[in-house]
């Protein structure tokens, strides 16, 4: 039995490789909590002369409806995404939280400084294993958190207008909605 469930799960991921659309990649995290994890803080990351803070899994069940961004400084669709970043939080009025993934801290807050920080705060994955607890497959990768710290949606690859417009955005209304009720 195990290896029928490898054989789907593998063809599952053939099939979004060749249709050239990463976001069918499947996420087994989709309607579980997300993992018990603490992201550091990113040393030396300031704003208004005050550190910005890490964060954890419990920021992400406080009730409110939010978005966690894995990305790095080396990582060329993510800066290509970082504007869009930016529409995200001011248009969908959440906490945005980002995750610095296996980078360099001086390069990490290079890139913040040149681009800006959409993030509500930012941490650090420096060795890449929260990554593994959370599916990432690479960066960019993008998670939907409701309320009650469930994922409800992962965009991989880069966030561009279009997936903003069409699968995000919708996503997290349709999050908040849920958790209104």
């Amino acid at each position: 039995m195990p290896v029928v469930v490898f054989a789907v799960v593998a063809g599952f991921f053939a099939m979004a490789l060749r249709s050239g659309d990463p976001s069918r990649l499947p996420s087994t995290l989709v309607g579980k909590p997300v993992p018990e994890t603490v992201f550091p803080a990113l040393e030396g990351l300031q704003s208004d002369g005050k550190p910005e803070p890490g964060f954890s899994s419990a920021d992400l069940a406080k009730g409110k409806v939010s978005v966690v961004n894995y990305w790095a400084s080396w990582c060329q669709p993510c800066v290509e995404e970082h504007p869009f970043l930016e529409q995200l939080k001011e248009q969908a009025g959440i906490d945005l939280y980002g995750v610095n993934y296996k980078d360099q801290t001086d390069a990490a807050r290079r890139y913040i400084g040149r681009y800006g920080n959409p993030y509500s705060a930012v941490g650090t994955d420096a060795s890449g294993r929260a990554a593994i607890d959370w599916g990432v497959y690479g960066t960019p990768e993008t998670f939907v958190v409701n309320g009650k710290g469930e994922v409800v949606y992962k965009h991989v690859g880069p966030i561009s207008a279009e997936s903003l417009k069409t699968k995000l955005l919708p996503i997290i209304e349709k999050a908040k909605a849920g958790a209104a009720s």
